[in-house]
């Protein structure tokens, strides 16, 4: 889940919605598995540039100290991550989401063939990147590829060529495949989304309609009068049942949403050789 919009409590955005964030790490009903319990992560932004995390291996629903710091933390900006391990260590620096400097990524989905790639895949990150690494998960490999190939100039073309790059390896070691998943990624002022898998078949992603049209339409729903009028969310599964509120977003297809404004466009990989 991604929010951002005037500063709120984490409570609200993580236990209060009826299919919240935690709820869904117990009872997703769209994800690859029912259950989401290898641990968890939340970055925000609050004093400065730079966000803050929170991880822990513990399933999120069992989780104390998540539940004590979301009723006094307040924030613009966050991005929380339920993990279901596709085969790498249930470890805290494999937790979701990854940092480097101003920046946070998440992702849910795979790099199939991960096992095979991943030399060749570490190898092209730039030596300047790699020591910043801390875990051992696809996802975050991805991350730094991205910067790699320009995410802090350009997201749009920095993901394309980092998804570019995994199908070309992938290509070439016979993996069939090899990309799948949605991603999310932010400076701290904009989040940009993306919703890509080689086979076409992606997991799911939402984001909010105008909050302003939503309570147009439910006056009833007094949570909508505590939100600003620049909210917006992005997720894998709504968070309550609310027709109008929720609208996907298109296969092959990537984002950015900054305040009330969003914009969508179609997703392609660049394979960085050929684009050079």
């Amino acid at each position: 889940m991604a929010y951002t919009g005037d500063p709120v409590l984490m409570d609200d955005l993580l236990f209060r919605p009826v299919h919240s964030l935690i709820d869904q790490s117990l009872h997703s009903k769209m994800g690859a598995t029912t259950t989401n319990g290898d641990g968890f992560g939340i970055g925000w932004y609050g004093e400065g540039p730079r966000p803050a995390l929170f991880k822990c291996i513990e399933p999120a629903w069992n989780e104390s100290n998540l539940r004590e710091l979301a009723t006094q933390i307040r924030t613009p900006l966050m991005f929380a991550h339920v993990r279901a391990s596709t085969g790498t260590p249930v470890q805290r620096t494999n937790c979701h989401p990854f940092r480097y400097e101003n920046r946070l990524w998440m992702h849910n989905g795979a790099v199939r063939g991960f096992h095979l790639m991943k030399r060749d895949l570490a190898m092209a990150v730039d030596a300047s990147l790699y020591d910043a690494i801390r875990g051992s998960t696809d996802s975050e490999m991805l991350f730094y590829l991205a910067l790699t190939f320009g995410l802090a100039d350009d997201p749009f073309t920095g993901v394309a060529k980092a998804v570019g790059f995994v199908e070309d390896v992938g290509a070439r070691m016979g993996i069939e495949n090899p990309m799948q998943g949605t991603l999310a990624t932010t400076d701290g002022s904009c989040v940009w989304v993306f919703r890509y898998s080689t086979e076409r078949k992606t997991r799911s992603l939402f984001y909010s309609a105008d909050i302003k049209a939503i309570r147009a339409q439910h006056p009833e729903v007094e949570v909508l009068y505590k939100l600003g009028d620049d909210t917006r969310f992005v997720v894998s599964e709504p968070l309550r049942d609310l027709e109008g509120a929720w609208l996907e977003v298109p296969e092959s297809s990537a984002g950015v949403v900054q305040g009330s404004e969003q914009e969508f466009r179609p997703f392609a990989p660049i394979s960085p050789v050929h684009s050079m």
